[in-house]
Parts: C-alpha cells; structure tokens; sequence
C-alpha cells in the first residue's frame, strides 16, 4: 500500500510540478519565437553554403591538379608535347573570335 501523505507534502509537489511545467513552458516559447525559428533557418542555411562551397572547392582544387598533372611533369618540368598543342588550339579559338567581331563590324 501507498503511504499516506501530508497536505504539506501534496502542496510542495504541486508547487515542484508547477515549476517544471513552467520550464516546460518557457522552453517551447523560445523554441516557437519567430527569432528563434529563423535564427535556426539561417544557420542551417549557412551550414549547407559552407558544405557546398567546401565541396566546390575541393573539386576545383582536384580539377586544377589533374590539369597540372597532364601538363606539368613530376620532377615540375612543363611537358611541351602537351602544353604546345593546348596552345596552339588556344591561339585558335582567340583567332576565329577576332575574325568573328570583325566581321560583324563590317
């Protein structure tokens, strides 16, 4: 069987009750204030931003070393054989584009 209690005991744990469930309260109001919900919006925004740009970066980065790699050897010595054809049809594309806003000119 249960013990019996006092009306003291009672009345302190409706007030401990009340407390918590005040707390309680309280927690879900900052939780649902507006502030609070775009607060949290934008930090997940930034944290997908960042996430992306990390990813954008690496990318990059790993483009950038496989082109070096082709044109550049181990030892850091450029590889004519490559950087010469890729010239040369660089050279080209800016000729044809010089030729072209010429043409329209006249």
């Amino acid at each position: 069987m249960s013990e019996a209690r006092t009306p003291a005991q009672i009345e302190a744990d409706i007030v401990r009750r009340r407390q918590d469930l005040a707390v309680t309260l309280d927690e879900i109001g900052v939780r649902l204030h507006p502030k609070t919900i775009i607060g949290e919006a934008k930090a997940k925004t930034a944290e997908v931003v960042d996430r992306t740009a990390g990813r954008a970066y690496v990318a990059a980065n790993r483009a950038v070393s496989d082109v070096r790699a082709q044109l550049v050897s181990e030892d850091g010595a450029p590889r004519l054989e490559r950087i010469v054809p890729v010239a040369m049809v660089g050279v080209g594309v800016v000729g044809l584009l010089v030729m072209r806003a010429k043409r329209r000119r006249a």
